[in-house]
């Protein structure tokens, strides 16, 4: 199974849920897997150093384990775009330093490997290359992750229309419901995820609905139970 870059259609669309959720489905089918955030701000300092939740949550998914850093070598402290958090850190990440960090980990062949982005597709890297740029390095397939709140649709579409102008395919789109109120109306929420269906040209993965589970574990496995493999499914 071949490796897949994550991205979303805002900052917190639920990219890690999803990512999580799919490991863990993976993981359930008994197949090993490997999940890397390259690049995460907003980290904690702990006594092992830099430690950021989204990576965390792809730790607990990666089988057989590995070691923190290799799931996210550049780990800043504070909650802004990353770009912006690695220049306070005095730290300049280009994307050939990532390719040469997530090289080694994807050579490991795990049967699914996801690469989480951060927030959207057009987020800075440094202020020359943006983030998703390691994709199109990488020439991999992209599932997107649409937050499910009012705009969904016209941002759904903007995204899938910029990973198709960099040349990319899109692999599935997942999504997760953000706004309650989104849903409130069964015709019209069917109605708005019938014309993602529709514009996005790539299968639907899964709605996530709104989750009453607590902890990035019962998360993930909350997640699994709506959603399907990209490409197996």
């Amino acid at each position: 199974m071949p490796a897949y870059f994550v991205t979303g259609t805002d900052t917190d669309a639920g990219k890690t849920l999803v990512t999580s959720g799919l490991l863990a489905l993976a993981r359930r089918r008994g197949l090993t897997t490997l999940g890397l955030k390259p690049v995460a701000s907003g980290c904690k300092e702990t006594a092992q150093g830099l430690r950021n939740a989204d990576a965390l949550a792809l730790e607990a998914q990666t089988r057989p384990a590995l070691p923190y850093a290799t799931i996210n070598p550049f780990a800043f402290a504070p909650a802004i775009a990353p770009h912006l958090a690695a220049r306070r850190a005095g730290a300049a990440p280009t994307l050939k330093a990532l390719d040469d960090h997530v090289r080694a980990p994807l050579d490991l062949d795990r049967d699914l490997a996801l690469i989480e982005g951060a927030g959207g597709w057009r987020v800075p890297l440094n202020d020359r290359e943006d983030l998703s740029g390691l994709a199109v390095r990488l020439e991999l397939p992209v599932i997107l992750v649409v937050g499910l709140r009012l705009g969904a649709i016209s941002h759904a579409r903007l995204t899938f229309d910029a990973i198709r102008a960099d040349g990319l395919r899109l692999a599935g789109w997942v999504g997760n419901l953000l706004d309650s109120g989104f849903a409130s109306d069964d015709a019209l929420y069917g109605d708005n995820l019938a014309t993602l269906d529709a514009t996005l040209d790539a299968p639907c993965l899964g709605v996530v609905p709104r989750l009453a589970a607590e902890g990035h574990e019962a998360l993930a496995a909350a997640a699994a139970d709506h959603l399907v493999l990209p490409d197996v499914d």
